[in-house]
């Protein structure tokens, strides 16, 4: 006999947030409905979602639109008890991760010294590469402060997101560097994530790391340079995608893949497997008289 022992509320907490954390980009909301209908829990499941959705947002540099104006939702531009500063509109706001509504803006005062200037003129020439290259693409330039030293971190978010075609995906970027003289290091950071749920459930996840030295003469020069920096790091990362997946093989996917694939090539009928176990569990369970 199988006793179905309930868990107790410390052991849904970390399970319920484990499992949040694996959402894929743009199915948040989902799994947080589908996890209010297994734990039969709403009140917990919110509790939850609200603080894992906030570093779901950062990671994967959420697109959000507020006062005509697209801001992404990162590290870079947290305040702290979920305010976010846009950089380039100067106004701060709230942001509530579980409704997705923004609320309570207001400015954010910032120093228009020559830091910002060289961070408006990045901004300028990220956008128009973005606007160009990305069929749905989004780009902040943020500066931060440490010490004497003026870091920027310029940010790419582009996303398909086809729940109706069973995919969703995220290509995003980060790139940080120090405005010096003469010579700055550039460290970037590319990121591909891929879910398709028709038929199977295949996650695909690729990154690559970047590291290059430019020169910095001036604000104009400096931008040109690292947009076709930006440019090609992400030619290379996108051809070299295509090519690995062109190589791909069956012999390649048998000797890879964790479990073997059927070698039937049939899809397996879940529905009716379902169905046929109901009716055995309900023949099982019926008394047959002496």
């Amino acid at each position: 006999m199988c006793v179905r022992q309930e868990l107790r509320q410390p052991e849904k907490v970390p399970l319920i947030c484990s499992l949040l954390h694996q959402s894929p980009p743009g199915e948040f909301g989902e799994v947080v409905r589908d996890l209010s209908s297994l734990v039969q829990d709403d009140k917990l499941v919110r509790q939850e979602a609200a603080r894992v959705g906030a570093c779901h947002n950062k990671n994967n540099f959420t697109p959000i639109q507020i006062n005509g104006r697209t801001v992404l939702l990162t590290h870079y531009n947290d305040l702290g008890r979920n305010r976010f500063f846009d950089p380039e509109g100067k106004f701060s706001f709230e942001f509530d991760h579980l409704r997705g509504v923004t609320s309570k803006p207001q400015l954010h005062g910032v120093m228009l010294d020559e830091g910002e200037l060289w961070r408006e003129a990045l901004h300028r020439g990220l956008k128009a590469y973005v606007s160009c290259h990305f069929p749905v693409g989004n780009c902040c330039v943020f500066k931060k402060s440490l010490g004497k030293r003026q870091v920027f971190v310029a940010c790419i978010e582009a996303h398909q997101y086809q729940p109706s075609n069973h995919w969703n995906s995220l290509w995003k970027s980060d790139w940080t560097f120090a405005l010096a003289p003469f010579t700055t290091q550039l460290t970037g950071i590319v990121f591909l994530q891929i879910h398709y749920f028709r038929d199977a459930n295949l996650h695909v996840t690729v990154s690559k790391s970047v590291s290059e030295s430019l020169n910095v003469i001036d604000q104009s020069q400096f931008a040109t340079d690292f947009v076709k920096f930006v440019k090609a790091e992400d030619t290379k990362f996108h051809i070299a995608i295509l090519e690995n997946i062109q190589a791909f093989s069956e012999d390649i996917w048998g000797k890879n893949l964790r479990r073997k694939l059927p070698v039937t090539r049939t899809f397996m009928n879940w529905n009716k497997l379902l169905n046929d176990q109901h009716l055995n569990t309900r023949v099982s369970n019926t008394k047959v008289p002496p």
